[in-house]
């Protein structure tokens, strides 16, 4: 598999994953469902999550993840799946607040991320049920608890 991941540090924070780790958690998360993927993942503070979130979900305040899928118009599919962007203190804050380890949390809203850029999500409770049984069953082999059995 062929993966390129451009990892953009727009934070201070000194709490943001390692790059070697974000490409690891984003592997995982891809799987063998794609040859050859590409996609953005930017790290950002408060205020570039909160602007985010108002201007594209039309929601107050910074969340943790954002995904922008690709949306391709190409006959022939493209390596580029689309960007994540993760907001660095809401992650911490939401780590501290379900006493979950924060490497850990990182790594399940970079999965959490990628399978939306893959299409799935949790619109519904059959959509939902797929999407944290496949958040559990990657986060399980990279050596960390179920994500969601600490809320």
């Amino acid at each position: 598999m062929t993966l390129i991941v451009d990892i953009q540090m727009a934070s201070a924070s000194e709490e943001a994953p390692d790059p070697q780790s974000i490409e690891r958690w984003v592997g995982a998360a891809i799987g063998n469902q794609r040859e050859s993927t590409e996609l953005s993942v930017r790290i950002v503070d408060a205020e570039e999550g909160q602007a985010l979130n108002e201007q594209f979900r039309g929601s107050t305040g910074a969340t943790n993840v954002l995904s922008f899928p690709f949306e391709n118009e190409s006959p022939e599919p493209l390596p580029l799946i689309g960007d994540i962007v993760i907001c660095a203190p809401v992650v911490a804050k939401e780590a501290r607040e379900q006493n979950k380890a924060l490497n850990a949390h990182w790594a399940h809203m970079m999965i959490h991320g990628v399978l939306h850029l893959l299409g799935y999500d949790h619109q519904n409770e059959n959509d939902a049920n797929l999407m944290e049984s496949l958040e559990t069953e990657i986060m399980q082999g990279l050596g960390f608890p179920p994500p969601y059995s600490c809320q």
